[in-house]
């Protein structure tokens, strides 16, 4: 379930899969859907987005009869199982297939419906964000266009510009056109009872039953796959993905109190002040610690070492940091460059900078290079003017193992 403004509410995804896709020629694979781009089918990308991106939704393919076989092949290299997916046999146009999965939607009776071509693999999650948020605001038919940016020219039968058309207010439609679920099945089934087979979309329809349709922003990336050289770039595209690289920031302060010395960078620095923490409250590994974390979507230093479990009283902060070095490989990321810097009045850091470099490198397992330690005063401003305490920001990068759309 998802929770919008409006309390819990239930999606369905309609994935239409049932053309024959003559434009994008023959080929071994089947159709232009069943295509591989990288080393999955079209839909199998598309298949595992929608599970990504909206775990809970229920997923509908709708196929052509001749295809369970590629369907079959191209689900299991989703890497979903035959229970995510409900597999209904679509119909002779694209009208009547989505009617199909509209049918097996309603044994479920979702409040949403997104109706997605199974060849516009390259949606993005902003996208469906967008399209929630306007359901949640109360549009009822949802459609992502984008505006048209290329000059449009009528012509007449010999091929003859007739005149240029305005481009001003006209939009290109996208997919997942979502609805409120009870208002397009109704939609659907007043067109079919008509005899209406002309719609071009599923919007049309909501227009035809006198739904308004609201547009939201589409996504640039979002293009169907029609022509075989749409194939061959998207395969391009996949093939060679762009570096994953994240960068995370993090910032950390502890009060100073009358003592022997400080910990920073896991460096003990003797002076008359100590910083007061849980831990040894070595503000600069903390600090580093959650930009570590961060690259991930991993939480704080406090999510996984709360100051309240009397475990980590008096701790070793690099402790903090190696943990958190470990979530960042263990989810394919590789470190390269961790940045700290120290704000303080006292003690000066310059005569320790490599020995706290050289401890950041053993900690992290990366080499010297990677690893730097500033410093600056606060120019006796404030509470760390005051020697009131001790500020750290750290900057991490990681590169992550790249990943297929």
């Amino acid at each position: 379930m998802h929770k919008g403004r409006h309390g819990v509410r239930s999606i369905a995804v309609v994935i239409v899969a049932a053309g024959r896709g003559e434009r994008a020629g023959i080929s071994a694979e089947g159709p232009k859907q069943y295509r591989r781009i990288g080393v999955k089918p079209v839909i199998a990308h598309t298949l595992e987005k929608f599970r990504r991106f909206l775990p809970q939704a229920q997923l509908i393919a709708v196929i052509h009869p001749d295809d369970h076989g590629y369907f079959q092949t191209a689900l299991a290299e989703s890497g979903l199982l035959a229970q995510d997916v409900v597999v209904v046999e679509g119909g002779r146009t694209r009208q009547q297939s989505v009617l199909h999965g509209l049918r097996a939607a309603s044994a479920n009776q979702p409040d949403l419906v997104m109706i997605h071509d199974a060849v516009r693999p390259f949606f993005d999650l902003s996208l469906l964000e967008r399209i929630i948020a306007a359901f949640d605001a109360g549009a009822r038919a949802i459609l992502p266009a984008m505006p048209v940016t290329d000059t449009l020219k009528r012509a007449n039968g010999d091929a003859r510009v007739i005149d240029t058309v305005s481009r001003e207010r006209l939009y290109a439609a996208q997919t997942p056109q979502s609805f409120d679920f009870a208002a397009i099945l109704s939609a659907h089934e007043a067109a079919a009872a008509a005899g209406r087979e002309d719609f071009t979309d599923d919007a049309a329809i909501a227009e035809f039953a006198g739904l308004a349709v609201t547009l939201v922003e589409g996504a640039p990336d979002n293009v169907k796959l029609t022509l075989k050289r749409d194939i061959e770039m998207a395969d391009a595209r996949i093939s060679t993905p762009l570096p994953d690289v994240r960068t995370g920031n993090g910032y950390d302060v502890h009060q100073l109190e009358p003592g022997n010395g400080v910990t920073l960078c896991g460096i003990f620095i003797p002076h008359d002040q100590s910083l007061k923490g849980h831990s040894d409250a070595d503000v600069a590994l903390h600090a580093l610690t959650d930009a570590l974390l961060a690259t991930c979507g991993a939480g704080d230093i406090g999510d996984h070492f709360p100051p309240s479990d009397p475990q980590w009283r008096g701790a070793a902060s690099r402790i903090f940091l190696e943990h958190a070095a470990g979530i960042v490989r263990k989810a394919g990321g590789t470190i390269m460059n961790a940045d700290i810097s120290l704000i303080a009045e006292a003690p000066k850091i310059g005569p320790h900078r490599q020995a706290m470099r050289e401890k950041l490198a053993e900690i992290l397992g990366i080499s010297l290079d990677r690893c730097s330690v500033k410093a600056t005063t606060n120019e006796k401003i404030g509470f760390i003017g005051r020697r009131e305490g001790i500020a750290a920001i750290a900057t991490a990068t990681v590169v992550y193992q790249a990943r297929q759309e």
